[in-house]
């Protein structure tokens, strides 16, 4: 069927965001650093917890290393990784084939490449063929734009362009976010959501907005557009959504 991606055999996952900002678990309002929350000191214990309640994977990103271009706490991305039994996916200023190599000789199950995907294709390809499925693009995305560098610049790329492009060098996984949704707590984009997963047919992740149980049926009623996993960040950390009724929806059958 036109625009279906085959999802069967697995639940949708439901993955918690650690962002790591000078050692601390933080959240950001669609990324600015003047609108930062620090909710835990010890990302480790922070991992831990949402291991215990349900979680499947992790989300971490390096947010120092998003904005510097050059991932600084890799140091602390071991430990957390080492610390837990799950998987762990990592981006944030992992731009050339020694950080990859670095990062997943950590213990860490994915790494995610945004900017790379854009200025350094040449990478990507080798990281593809060394690593196959390890690697993840993320497309961050507002109007329909790609934003880079911790979303400092928006680039003249279009969204659906770059993940044509990535699908067609072998990426298997997109993480696709909308700024614009992301950490406002006002609920996802689920229409382009949607839409970006019929058109690109590889497995989508969808992050940005994600603040309500309600959110999570709807992003849960997209399996079969191709998305199978979600991103929950802030939503966790305030309360508004509790990570097991969360997964819960997500693993529903039918």
């Amino acid at each position: 069927m036109e625009g279906k991606v085959d999802v069967i055999g697995e639940s949708m996952l439901v993955i918690p965001a650690i962002d790591i900002r000078g050692g601390n678990c933080v959240r950001l309002v669609q990324g600015k650093l003047e609108q930062e929350t620090i909710f835990s000191k010890d990302p480790v214990f922070v991992a831990k917890l949402w291991q215990a309640q349900g979680a499947k994977k992790l989300h971490i990103v390096d947010l120092d290393g998003a904005f510097s271009g050059v991932i600084q706490n890799l140091e602390l991305i071991v430990k957390i990784a080492k610390s837990i039994n799950v998987p762990v996916e990592v981006g944030g200023g992992i731009r050339d084939m020694d950080t990859i190599k670095r990062v997943l000789s950590g213990g860490v199950a994915e790494v995610i490449l945004g900017t790379s995907a854009i200025y350094d294709t040449d990478t990507v390809k080798k990281a593809l063929k060394k690593f196959g499925d390890k690697i993840v693009i993320s497309i961050d995305s507002t109007g329909g734009k790609v934003a880079i560098g911790g979303w400092k610049e928006i680039t003249a790329v279009r969204s659906m362009a770059l993940a044509k492009r990535v699908k067609e060098m072998g990426v298997k996984k997109i993480i696709f976010t909308d700024i614009k949704k992301d950490g406002m707590l006002k609920g996802p984009n689920v229409k382009g959501i949607k839409a970006f997963a019929e058109k690109v047919k590889v497995s989508v992740i969808a992050c940005g907005g994600i603040s309500t149980l309600d959110d999570v049926k709807r992003i849960k009623e997209l399996e079969q557009s191709g998305v199978t996993g979600m991103i929950i960040g802030k939503a966790l950390y305030t309360g508004d959504i509790k990570l097991q009724e969360a997964i819960e929806i997500a693993e529903k059958r039918g």
